[in-house]
């Protein structure tokens, strides 16, 4: 065995016990010392996390040039990395107290969703990681919403079963985006059974299957999945995204219904159309730079061509490469 194939190994196994002692602490002390003990452990880890530190200080100097100064920009790193530590700890543990998530969250625009779902048509809902995005979900299903959320399969086998039963646990079904018939076949039952879908369209899809649009400026390889499926299906789009505040509360956020802007050709439709919302999760990030991932190349597939000639029938609704 390679050296590098036992690293891989041995992070993974890593997570996977991380992940089972943090599992087994949740559902045996009070949060207030599971947040204690687990914030303790992600000081340490995260202090370990060099590599991640350096994508995200490359990300933001790419994002913000200089519109924001190295202070501002170390400050908004420390930040996320703290909101990324204090994701995991709730996250955890309303997944095993998924009752208790609605006391910690406030919702503005729910009205938007609510005439969206009354078309019968089901919701397909544009979010970015962002925030605690999948406490978000939880919190969502807890308020009576049927949710799915498209979402990549772990590495590890232990993981994604483990992750699988938490998700359905908490009401959450999640619709693994490879491979990519079954995925699109359960995005649309899901629709058709009037309920919500999230998408993350945030991370590099690669230079293949999507399209280049401006992100902060430069061009970004984006997912066209929800568009399609929204101009095939007739399901409306909604932005939908959720920010900490302080004392462990949260807000979501959801946005008017996404008109689909039409155009004679579809390549211009889908170019156009992806481009307005990747500029909604944009503002978003502006407004709230700390709570957006950072640890992620995002503009790391560039295109080889002026434009990138997109397949029509390519629909995979997630990215493929990080």
């Amino acid at each position: 065995m390679k050296f590098s194939d036992g690293m891989k190994h041995f992070k993974r196994a890593a997570a996977r016990w991380g992940m089972f002692g943090s599992a087994w602490l949740v559902q045996r002390l009070p949060f207030r010392v599971v947040k204690v003990v687990m914030q303790c452990m992600l000081f340490i880890g995260l202090r370990l996390t060099i590599r991640l530190k350096s994508i995200a200080t490359e990300t933001l100097d790419l994002a913000f040039g200089d519109e924001k100064s190295k202070d501002e920009k170390g400050l908004i790193i420390k930040q996320c990395f703290a909101n990324f530590g204090r994701g995991l700890v709730e996250m955890m543990y309303y997944c095993f107290h998924p009752e208790k998530v609605k006391q910690v969250f406030a919702i503005e625009g729910k009205e938007h969703l609510d005439q969206a779902l009354q078309q019968g048509k089901g919701v397909i809902a544009i979010t970015a990681h962002f925030g605690n995005f999948p406490l978000m979900q939880l919190a969502m299903a807890q308020y009576g919403y049927k949710v799915n959320v498209v979402i990549r399969r772990p590495r590890d086998e232990k993981i994604a079963q483990f992750a699988y039963n938490m998700m359905h646990k908490s009401a959450v079904i999640p619709i693994y985006a490879t491979p990519p018939r079954a995925c699109v076949q359960q995005i649309l039952q899901a629709l058709r059974k009037n309920e919500i879908v999230f998408m993350l369209i945030d991370q590099n899809f690669g230079s293949e299957g999507g399209i280049f649009v401006d992100f902060f400026g430069r061009k970004s390889a984006t997912a066209t999945g929800p568009v399609v499926i929204a101009d095939r299906t007739q399901a409306p789009i909604i932005p939908i995204f959720n920010i900490s505040e302080a004392g462990d509360q949260h807000r979501i956020f959801i946005e008017p219904c996404f008109e689909l802007e039409r155009r004679p050709n579809q390549q211009d439709m889908l170019q156009v159309n992806i481009s307005r919302l990747t500029q909604v999760i944009e503002r978003y990030i502006r407004r709230y730079p700390s709570e957006w991932g950072w640890m992620h190349r995002r503009w790391k597939s560039q295109p080889v061509e002026e434009s990138l000639q997109q397949r029509p029938e390519a629909i995979n609704p997630i990215q493929q490469t990080s």
